[in-house]
């Protein structure tokens, strides 16, 4: 079967581009080897139910069974997963659209061939677009193979809510995790091997979030490196190079890798990275003309809006005037949703202090801005706002928010970044009243050089 697009993963570039196509008059192809991923990894296994869960895990009441709510929140999580996977797929059955259940295989630049349930079926298309994510990585040590042990997916299901969890991995994936399942009644340890927590962090923003985790419960053990890990039908201890520590679960979060080891790459002539990244241009096109990788399996920021312009990257360059660019990205910003989130975009103090810029910075701890009482209205007072300004054009260069609503607030400020905004856009501008906008008012009223 000939197509004008073929996509291999149902992910949200994917997943828009097939859309899209399919509106212009192309023929599409869409492959996927599981039903359980239409709509792709955010939807089904990634932010949106971990979302979920978090916001269940929030709202549970000290007196609350642990065990009862945890089953009540998981069930909850699945309808809505259950119908957000539904609608992604009626989104793609329309004409002009084919939807292959399997598993494809290159045989050729731009070739595939698809083991589905009823036998072998190959397509090739003008342009190919590679979309198959990536998944949480394996630690290949002895006895982590025990079902006590499980990933960032598999762990959304565990039953019953264990009362100890271990998490091998102090970095963002690991921290939400950490920060979720204490709200649901489990006591956390997390085994971080660095010596340092949250090394990419400023200094005083990662305190603040180890204060906090420390604060709900968490344990937080630094430079620890597992060695093994031993299961007596009732528990797991995880041996490692600070000692032996117990738990009826244990969660790996020690990064993501590719989704790529049976795609036949090779016999398409598609280069990988040493990771097993599909490597790409500036445009996503890989080593193969009309052939893109679009998302995570690219090696760039595994983010769904990141998949989202990608998208936007391709179709650019396959129907538009080819002028998009991913170096043509500014402000970009990212969230990890702990409890308060953190958010940051632009440059951050180590950045700021080596841009050669004249700076500012404005830096307040949550409890103590006044003019922002919906902390307080809600309870959570925990984190600190930093912002940083080019003290000669007045323009924002960057800002770190470890709040309560932090994830819609970073979004105003990359806005602002993009658009050239002066910081006087943001201090003095009328917003509502309670809202986390209002910091900004108070905030940005502190600009001091930065030392």
């Amino acid at each position: 079967m000939d197509v004008d697009l073929l996509v291999i993963g149902w992910g949200k570039a994917g997943k828009t581009l097939a859309g899209r196509f399919a509106a212009a008059g192309k023929t599409v192809a869409l492959v996927e080897r599981s039903p359980e991923m239409y709509g792709g990894t955010c939807i089904n296994i990634g932010c949106v139910p971990t979302k979920d869960l978090v916001v269940s895990a929030e709202e549970r009441r000290d007196s609350d069974d642990p065990q009862e709510f945890f089953r009540t929140a998981v069930a909850g999580r699945d309808a809505l997963i259950g119908t957000l996977n539904a609608a992604n797929h009626q989104m793609l059955e329309k004409p002009g659209v084919t939807l292959v259940d399997g598993t494809a295989r290159f045989t050729g630049p731009r070739t595939v061939v698809v083991d589905t349930a009823e036998g072998q079926v190959e397509l090739t298309g003008e342009t190919v677009v590679i979309g198959t994510g990536a998944t949480s990585r394996r630690v290949d040590l002895p006895g982590f193979d025990s079902p006590r042990v499980f990933d960032s997916t598999t762990i959304q299901h565990i039953d019953p809510l264990p009362e100890r969890l271990v998490i091998v991995g102090g970095g963002f994936i690991g921290l939400e995790f950490a920060s979720m399942f204490t709200h649901f009644g489990s006591k956390v340890t997390i085994l971080d091997r660095g010596e340092e927590f949250l090394p990419r962090v400023d200094r005083d923003v990662a305190e603040a979030v180890r204060q906090t985790l420390l604060d709900m419960g968490v344990t937080i053990e630094q430079g620890v490196r597992p060695t093994s890990l031993d299961d007596d039908g009732t528990h797991a201890v995880v041996h490692t190079t600070k000692g032996d520590f117990a738990a009826e679960a244990v969660l790996v979060a020690a990064g993501r890798v590719p989704v790529t080891g049976e795609l036949g790459l090779e016999a398409a002539g598609i280069e990988v990275d040493e990771r097993g990244f599909v490597v790409v241009d500036d445009q996503l096109q890989t080593s193969v003309p009309g052939v893109y990788a679009v998302g995570d399996v690219n090696g760039g920021p595994q983010f769904t809006y990141i998949s989202l312009d990608d998208n936007r990257i391709v179709w650019d360059a396959v129907m538009g005037q080819g002028t998009r660019r991913r170096s043509d990205r500014v402000a970009v910003p990212n969230t990890t949703f702990i409890t308060p989130p953190l958010s940051m975009v632009g440059m951050d103090e180590t950045q700021a202090r080596k841009s050669g810029r004249n700076v500012l910075m404005a830096k307040k701890e949550v409890a103590k801005i006044a003019a922002m009482p919906r902390p307080k209205i809600v309870g959570e007072t925990h984190g600190l706002f930093k912002l940083f300004v080019d003290a000669d054009s007045q323009e924002i260069l960057g800002a770190t928010i470890f709040s309560i609503d932090s994830q819609e607030l970073v979004n105003m400020v990359a806005l602002a970044i993009r658009l050239g905004a002066k910081v006087s856009d943001l201090r003095d501008g009328i917003w509502t009243h309670p809202s986390s906008t209002e910091a900004f008012n108070e905030v940005l009223g502190t600009l001091e050089p930065l030392a």
